[in-house]
C-alpha cells in the first residue's frame, strides 16, 4: 500500500519546512521525497515571477512534477511531495484576467494526461493533503514568490479541493509550530 503526503499552499506559508521536516523525521530517502519543481523549470526554461501568468508555465511546471511525483511512488512506499499537480492549476487561476478565462484555464490544466494521472493518486484514501495557510509574519519576498493577496490564494485552493472531491487539512497561524505540524500531519498518514 502505497502512501503520499501532499504540502501545498499559497507562497511563504513552510511548504519547504514541514516536507523537510517530514522527509528527515521519516527517514526518507531523497527518492521519495519530491522537492518543489517550479524554481528549477523556472530556472530551465527561462521564466520568472514576471511570466507566472503563462499557461505553458504552468502547464510545464504540472507535468514535472506530476513526473517526479510518479518516479517517487515506484520506488518507494511512502512519499513526501512539495507542493501537487494541483497548484499550477491554482496559480493559473489566480492569473486570469476573467473568470471565463479562468474557468478555461482550469479545465485546460485539469485536461492535461498529467493532471488525470495525478488524479488517480490524489483520490486514493492512503493521500493526504495538507494545505497550509498564510500566516502574515512569515510572508518574505525573495523575488521569486508570489505574494500578491494570500488570501485569494487560499480562497482558490480552497475551491479547486472541493470541485475534484479531495479531502484535505488547513493548518494555518492556529497551528504555527513545526513540531506540531508534523506530527498532525503523521497522525493524518497513521488513520
Amino acid at each position: 500500500m502505497k502512501k503520499a503526503i501532499y504540502i501545498i499552499g499559497p507562497s511563504s506559508t513552510g511548504k519547504t519546512t514541514l516536507c523537510d521536516a517530514l522527509a528527515q523525521r521519516l527517514g526518507l530517502e531523497s527518492a521519495a521525497y519530491v522537492k518543489e519543481v517550479a524554481r528549477r523549470i523556472m530556472r530551465e526554461k527561462g521564466y520568472s515571477r514576471e511570466t507566472i501568468g503563462s499557461l505553458q508555465m504552468q502547464l510545464d511546471i504540472m507535468e514535472a512534477h506530476s513526473d517526479e511525483e510518479e518516479k517517487a511512488l515506484g520506488v518507494a512506499d511512502l512519499v513526501v511531495c512539495d507542493r501537487s499537480a494541483i497548484d499550477p492549476i491554482a496559480y493559473a487561476i489566480l492569473t486570469s484576467s476573467s473568470p471565463e478565462e479562468a474557468r478555461e484555464r482550469k479545465e485546460a490544466l485539469i485536461g492535461r494526461l498529467a493532471f488525470k494521472a495525478a488524479f488517480e493518486r490524489y483520490r486514493d484514501p492512503h493521500s493526504v493533503f495538507i494545505l497550509l495557510a498564510p500566516v502574515q509574519e512569515w510572508l518574505i519576498d525573495d523575488g521569486v514568490r508570489s505574494l500578491e493577496d494570500q488570501e485569494a490564494c487560499m480562497t482558490v485552493f480552497r475551491k479547486i479541493l472541493k470541485d475534484i472531491g479531495i479531502p484535505y487539512r488547513v493548518f494555518g497561524s492556529d497551528c504555527q509550530f513545526l513540531f506540531e505540524r508534523m506530527l498532525l500531519t503523521l497522525g493524518y498518514v497513521a488513520m
